[in-house]
């Protein structure tokens, strides 16, 4: 709403409640009442005069709301991670591919002068040859909606239409502590903090490591969960450690004193960290640096100051995002396959090239899940 060549036209919720609010916010910002409510996404998609959507939707409906909008011919900017399950993200790929939409995903860290100045640290050498390289991310649950007290089953308020809300995933009982923002915390509609936090530093490390639209070629991870049947069941603690090409490792930690939350590349000849709150690295001056200088600089990272507006700005010249939907595909799929490692207790081996599971019925099974019907993946 703050770019005054965009108008935002409409909105879309299965609770009235922060349906209305939006529409009140959208309204008053314009000054108008041109903001139309919906009820159903695909009444909104339908609508020929959106040229694109924002979604910021639980996990399991990402890849539905995703091949129906590129369908009907919107531009999208989507949450990470891409969606719940490598094959659900295969298919968002796909569709925004052969649609030719423009996408970019929320891993608006790119857009971020400290996280790019790192990674053009690392890939024009600085550090040597990469060894290694750590990914700290969050544990636990965090109760984003206060409501981790409201665990009991009761009826879903009349406001939120709670069958359309499950959508996809399996029909449970109507439990607040797991709707609204705390999704995050139940495997049926969300993957924890490991992939909440996946298409954040996850992303940053392939960036500086120019595996945008490569991955892991073996993964092994170790996690702590609650009983399945919880409400909020998704691992508390986990480790995951990962090679990549070119003798590179990596570790993916949540709840591990040793990982340091954000990013940190480990070369031959030194080392960069960086988070939200900070940049480390091997040799000082370059804390000062708002960028490399010319001469460091022979490989030039793509530039964006501004997420949302290097999306509105690819949708005029058609030319790929910050972060493309082939970017978030692949930032997310460590995530993924470590998840997936831990509920089969066993190392993976995957093929990136073909993006398959080597070797292992039981682990090729989580690459998909199952969806209540009726509804399907188009």
């Amino acid at each position: 709403m703050a770019q005054k060549d965009c108008q935002v036209v409409a909105a879309c919720d299965l609770d009235t409640r922060p349906l209305q609010k939006a529409v009140e916010a959208i309204n008053k910002k314009y000054g108008n009442t041109d903001c139309k409510s919906y009820h159903d996404y695909r009444e909104m998609f339908a609508r020929d005069d959106i040229d694109a959507v924002m979604l910021a939707v639980p996990d399991h409906w990402h890849a539905i709301l995703s091949t129906e909008a590129a369908r009907r011919g919107k531009d999208i900017y989507g949450e990470k991670p891409l969606a719940r399950t490598i094959a659900e993200q295969q298919a968002i790929v796909k569709a925004v591919q052969k649609n030719k939409r423009i996408w970019q995903t929320g891993s608006w860290q790119r857009s971020l002068s400290t996280f790019h100045k790192a990674a053009e640290i690392v890939r024009n050498g600085l550090i040597g040859k990469v060894t290694h390289v750590e990914v700290g991310l969050p544990a636990g649950h965090a109760d984003f909606k206060g409501t981790k007290d409201k665990m009991q089953v009761t009826e879903p308020p009349k406001e939120l239409d709670y069958d359309f809300w499950i959508g996809p995933s399996k029909m449970m009982p109507y439990i607040e502590a797991r709707v609204h923002m705390n999704w995050r915390w139940n495997y049926n509609t969300g993957g924890g903090q490991l992939l909440d936090w996946i298409g954040h530093h996850c992303d940053i490390a392939h960036w500086g490591l120019d595996f945008d639209n490569s991955g892991p070629m073996e993964v092994e991870g170790t996690g702590e969960f609650p009983p399945q049947d919880a409400v909020w069941n998704t691992a508390t603690k986990y480790r995951i450690n990962l090679t990549y090409p070119n003798n590179i490792t990596m570790t993916i930690a949540g709840g591990h004193s040793d990982i340091r939350s954000g990013t940190k590349w480990i070369g031959t000849d030194g080392w960069v960290w960086v988070d939200r709150g900070g940049f480390e690295a091997s040799t000082p001056e370059w804390k000062a640096m708002k960028e490399l200088p010319d001469d460091l600089r022979k490989v030039k990272l793509y530039e964006s100051n501004n997420h949302y507006r290097n999306f509105l700005d690819c949708i005029k010249s058609r030319k790929p995002t910050i972060t493309p939907v082939e970017t978030g595909h692949h930032s997310a799929i460590p995530g993924h396959l470590g998840l997936i490692s831990m509920l089969v207790g066993r190392k993976i081996k995957w093929d990136a090239k073909k993006e398959k599971i080597i070797g292992d019925k039981e682990a090729t099974k989580l690459l998909t899940r199952d969806y209540r019907k009726p509804w399907h993946l188009a």
